[in-house]
């Protein structure tokens, strides 16, 4: 009975061990990243968060891969409280990994994306934006003489880890227009669609709006007229690096293939990375006869289908404004 207890009693210890090494929560108390980086064996991710205080023990972990097996992902983690050797061990092998979020709006250009790179920590914006002009094999599929990657970067809310590259973030962006392009259906000219979608973008918001802006802006082009819209000047402005938040006449005047006021036709490419309605409504504009358009003081939109119309609304605008 005596060597029954006895072994009883070293049961126990050893339950009481085994709960303590793998079940009693253990870790900071305040925020720490931890940075597994590719490659690394499970005996050194274990000594590296035994280090850092996140386990116990780094033999308990050891222990849990033996067990459990299945592998384990290198990357950033994040932990701000005291958790079982077990809820670390499954977070790993799942690749729980703490990523930094990145929001595109519809409309962003390439400079709006670049700066929300930086924003967000995970680079710096001139990296980006000379990321974006060296990889344009990324759209050669749909645009084998791009210069940049502008219009193909689609808007959405994305994650990154903090050491993501700006060419894994470019080919993540332009992967996510791929899968739309296959959505929509689009087809044939893809560059044309993604410029004048852009187009359409920046000028207009309201999405009921969008596929006659598109069809105003294919009258003009079939009258050869030129499509006069300031947002097209802005972006020459922005590519040359002397926008200051106004259009001067100078600007309207200036020699850059991006400007509608004296080049006819589409710019050369896009001025912004439109979203899905913008898309929809460059690859179905509506059939209308109106040549011009102008926003109201309500900040909806007036068509007209001449310039004696046009010049009205316009004198409407100002007026209201006033």
């Amino acid at each position: 009975m005596r060597v029954l207890k006895f072994l009883f009693l070293l049961v126990l210890v050893a339950a009481g061990v085994v709960a303590f090494y793998f079940y009693v929560p253990y870790g900071p108390s305040q925020e720490t990243f931890v940075d597994i980086t590719v490659g690394t064996g499970t005996q050194a991710m274990a000594a590296q968060l035994e280090q850092a205080g996140i386990i116990r023990s780094r033999y308990a972990f050891e222990a849990m891969k033996v067990a459990h097996g299945g592998a384990l992902k290198a990357g950033e983690y994040r932990f701000d409280h005291a958790v079982p050797v077990t809820e670390v061990y499954a977070r790993i092998r799942r690749g729980d990994v703490c990523t930094r979020t990145l929001v595109i709006p519809e409309g962003f250009n390439i400079f709006d994306i670049a700066q929300a790179v930086e924003a967000a920590g995970l680079g710096s914006r001139a990296d980006f934006l000379a990321a974006e002009r060296s990889h344009t094999e990324l759209i050669r599929q749909w645009s084998p003489g791009a210069t940049s990657l502008e219009g193909y970067l689609f808007p959405d809310t994305y994650r990154f880890s903090r050491h993501a590259t700006a060419q894994s973030m470019l080919a993540t962006m332009v992967k996510r227009f791929g899968q739309m392009v296959v959505k929509l259906g689009l087809q044939g000219d893809v560059s044309r669609v993604v410029t004048m979608a852009s187009l359409v973008e920046k000028e207009v918001h309201i999405d009921s709006e969008r596929p006659v802006v598109a069809g105003v802006f294919e009258n003009r082009l079939a009258a050869g007229m030129p499509l006069q819209t300031d947002p097209a000047v802005i972006y020459a402005s922005l590519l040359r690096g002397t926008w200051t938040g106004a259009i001067h006449q100078s600007e309207l005047h200036s020699d850059s293939a991006y400007n509608t006021y004296v080049h006819a036709g589409l710019p050369p490419g896009p001025i912004c990375n439109p979203g899905v309605a913008a898309l929809k409504a460059a690859m179905h504009p509506a059939t209308t006869e109106y040549l011009y358009f102008v926003a109201d003081a309500s900040g909806a939109t007036r068509f007209a289908k001449d310039i004696k119309e046009h010049d009205a609304q316009v004198a409407a605008f100002r007026a209201a404004s006033r």
